[in-house]
């Protein structure tokens, strides 16, 4: 398979996927090197392909047309990470991105996509596999999410919630 028909392999494949693709799992699938995926996830990207990045693989995210968005500002530890994913999942939200300003590097965003609790466990589970430091660890707790929620409503109670439990940078 030349890399034109490779590449629109994947698009179709990433366009139509419910879950995301690991790199890999492309690679013996097309019987090509990870490094090419990426290159095709590169060249796919420059022609204006919205493919993320996640811990679990990559995604085209679908285009919801009724969500709602919203960047909020939050401080806590590490200790306190499952909880406020928890909090932000129980109200149908999804935690898109985790975002840091760091000093020297400016803005660091990291794509999460975590939508479910099984999502949270994987996450936790992969920064004490990874014995991993999370972005916060850079800024003494202080980072940004993007929210995605279906209703105003559901926005609301998960800020409420997460003013109540002190994590609400305001």
């Amino acid at each position: 398979m030349n890399s034109k028909l490779r590449r629109d392999y994947i698009k179709k494949l990433l366009n139509s996927a419910i879950e995301p693709k690991k790199g890999q799992e492309l690679a013996e699938e097309l019987g090509v090197t990870r490094q090419v995926i990426v290159k095709d996830i590169a060249i796919l990207r420059a022609s204006g392909i919205n493919i993320i990045a996640t811990p679990e693989g990559y995604v085209v995210p679908r285009n919801e047309k009724n969500s709602i968005e919203k960047i909020v500002a939050l401080s806590h530890g590490r200790e306190k990470i499952a909880d406020e994913l928890e909090t932000i999942i129980k109200y149908g939200g999804i935690v898109k991105d985790v975002i840091v300003e760091h000093p020297l590097y400016g803005e660091i965003k990291a794509m999460l996509m975590i939508k479910t609790l099984y999502d949270i466990q994987k996450f936790i589970k992969k920064i004490d596999e990874y014995d991993a430091e999370p972005l916060l660890s850079l800024t003494r707790g202080i980072h940004l999410h993007t929210i995605e929620v279906e209703k105003d409503t559901d926005m609301d109670k998960i800020i409420e919630e997460l003013k109540y439990k002190g994590y609400l940078v305001e």
